[in-house]
């Protein structure tokens, strides 16, 4: 069978590194697109991946997002025309799953999160919806995924590339190169993607938890904007003890690195439960049901005030507890290749 995966944002890399070669394994055989944002190009070659590059970022605006879907789709179907794909598979790329509909091409995608709007097209061209068990059943109906179509996995897609993660001893040195000493306390911090169809509003706690933060002798933080844009917002603060690397970092080892892990997204967060990291959240819209799950396991914890973000304890961490859910690749890939 031919594999067309399409990479339209920065985790989608790890996530399908760790299912190319289960893939490839049963004999079948994987073309890769990749859409120009947020580093998912420069991660998947680091990551030994060559994707084709299609299409980049459509900007801030639902309009300009709306036409960068169509243009990008439209690329997206010249480039697979002949290609002979039997599946296109996503982590919910809206675009390539329009140009799979417009081709013929059985598509399947992944998604976790049940309050974004655009799951309305997503859901209802797909001829597969791969979801945690977590995901709401009514949440599925609305956004148009009929009961013949939902396939469910136990964890989170974190647990795929994760579960048998181990730190490289080396990434010392990058952190060091950083300017991060093995005494100080680390933090990583990911904005919010102000950019997104699903975070239309403000959020001004993450930039008070910057400011608490900066104001500790004892604390680097490693900021990892989402764009060139956030970046340069964050320099023109020229707060003392942050850094923002210039260079895409590995996730897993930062992460695992880190004494506090702080997001106002939802992948990062969910990165350091499944690696048994202190998580925190200072996401301020609506919370996947993934994420209320974590929180009930006490991976996760939510930051909902000020009053709450003065009082966080800020400290080396005493020892990780990773997830170790080893059968989730096993069962995703499954999922996904079966044509029944």
């Amino acid at each position: 069978m031919r594999i067309w995966i399409d990479l339209a944002n920065s985790p989608h890399v790890p996530f399908f590194r760790a299912l190319i070669p289960e893939f490839v394994a049963r004999g079948h055989q994987v073309e890769i697109t990749a859409r120009d944002f947020a580093q998912t190009v420069e991660l998947a070659m680091k990551a030994g991946l060559t994707p084709h590059v299609v299409g980049g970022h459509g900007g801030g605006s639902i309009t300009g997002k709306a036409g960068n879907l169509v243009g990008r789709a439209g690329a997206l179907r010249k480039w697979a025309r002949d290609r002979g794909f039997d599946l296109a598979l996503s982590h919910n790329s809206y675009a390539q799953i329009a140009a799979a509909a417009a081709l013929g091409i059985k598509a399947v995608t992944l998604m976790d999160y049940e309050h974004q709007p655009a799951n309305h097209l997503a859901f209802r061209l797909a001829w597969r919806v791969i979801v945690p068990r977590a995901f709401p059943a009514g949440e599925l109906r609305r956004f148009g995924a009929s009961l013949r179509k939902v396939k469910r996995y136990e964890g989170t897609k974190e647990d795929v590339y994760l579960a048998d993660f181990a730190p490289d001893a080396a990434f010392a040195a990058k952190l060091r190169g950083l300017g991060v000493a093995s005494e100080d306390v680390l933090v990583v911090v990911r904005p919010p993607a102000r950019e997104a169809l699903y975070h239309r509003f403000e959020n001004e706690l993450f930039d008070e938890l910057l400011t608490i933060l900066s104001s500790r002798a004892d604390v680097k933080i490693v900021l990892l904007p989402r764009s060139d844009a956030q970046r340069a917002d964050y320099e023109n603060r020229k707060f003392g003890n942050l850094i923002m690397p210039g260079e895409a970092l590995d996730g897993a080892n930062l992460i695992a690195a880190a004494d506090l892990v702080v997001s106002a997204g939802g992948t990062m967060n969910r990165e350091a439960a499944a690696l048994g990291v202190p998580a925190f959240s200072v996401y301020a819209g609506k919370w996947a049901a993934i994420d209320e799950a974590l929180v009930k396991e006490g991976r996760l914890q939510r930051l909902g005030s000020r009053e709450e973000i003065e009082s966080l304890m800020v400290g080396k961490k005493l020892r990780a507890n990773p997830r170790e859910a080893r059968g989730v690749r096993a069962e995703i890939t499954r999922l996904i290749l079966e044509m029944n």
